[in-house]
């Protein structure tokens, strides 16, 4: 059995919000439309039960605000074959998918958000791959990232 791995997901919260993840059926939903070659990396190594930091980026602040696991590992991203939706890849194809997706559920909203600020002053999170990474949307996150992170947030 692997060890546990931990992962930051970004969402612009107009787009799809954790509230949105939250009113989901089963608060669960399908991680489409990543299109990046790292990301894809990423989504290839996240497996069931993996905890998941969901950041909303493009918001005031961003902040990671919820917490979401890992329920479905990766399977090929639907929307790339769809030459109507956004995401469509005429060079992915379902017999030869280029492009993958994973299903997280939510598992409970923060105590209270951790602003990327706060998270830039932390110690201990100097190395973390959204202040070196910024744009990646799918990220990994260390235990002792995810256990900072942590008790940032239930401090009142």
């Amino acid at each position: 059995m692997s060890p546990r791995q931990y992962w930051l997901v970004k969402s612009e919260p107009e787009e799809f919000s954790f509230d949105d993840l939250l009113a989901s059926p089963n608060k669960t939903t399908y991680w489409e439309g990543v299109r990046s070659y790292a990301a894809r990396i990423h989504l290839r190594a996240m497996k069931a039960g993996d905890p998941v930091l969901f950041y909303h980026s493009n918001a005031n602040p961003p902040a990671i605000v919820g917490l979401a696991e890992v329920v479905r590992e990766a399977y090929p991203d639907h929307t790339a074959f769809d030459p109507n939706d956004p995401h469509h890849d005429p060079k992915s194809t379902p017999t030869d998918p280029t492009w993958f997706m994973v299903d997280l559920r939510a598992v409970e909203r923060l105590t209270r958000p951790v602003s990327l600020d706060e998270l830039k002053k932390q110690k201990g999170l100097e190395t973390m791959a959204l202040l070196r990474i910024g744009r990646l949307s799918v990220q990994p996150v260390t235990t002792r990232e995810y256990g900072i992170i942590r008790k940032l947030a239930d401090k009142r």
